[in-house]
């Protein structure tokens, strides 16, 4: 059970109980409540997809990365994920920006991105910061 829905299960008991309602009632009016969050990234088939809307990608791809930031994610991945047109035009356009402001490293040699403290800082501050006012 995730914390989410084992947080909802203690309000419905809790409304349930103190209110003398059914198990019915107190669950819609919990679903009423809830709201449903849907995941900024999402895996399907092996793939990761930006679910959020208006990211150029230097944004999807820093949110990517910044969804494991210990792992080196594969340059040829991230094409893929972000669906960029051109890997070569995607590797001067939106890596090697990234990686000349220090919010990505990019190994060249390796083919390999990892965020770095400043990009983490970048994608807590701007990206994901308006998603929640």
């Amino acid at each position: 059970m995730t914390s989410a829905r084992a947080c909802d299960w203690v309000v419905c008991e809790l409304l349930r109980t103190h209110h003398n309602l059914s198990l019915e009632e107190a669950q819609d009016l919990v679903d009423g409540l809830a709201q449903r969050q849907i995941p900024e990234i999402w895996h399907v088939a092996g793939k990761k997809r930006v679910l959020r809307d208006g990211l150029d990608f230097k944004q999807q791809v820093l949110l990517l990365c910044y969804q494991e930031p210990e792992q080196a994610v594969l340059s040829e991945d991230l094409f893929s994920w972000v669906k960029y047109s051109n890997q070569t035009v995607f590797e001067r356009a939106v890596l090697t920006p990234l990686h000349k402001k220090r919010w990505i490293e990019y190994d060249k040699d390796a083919e390999t991105v990892i965020i770095s403290p400043l990009g983490i800082k970048e994608v807590e501050e701007r990206i994901l910061k308006p998603a929640t006012t």
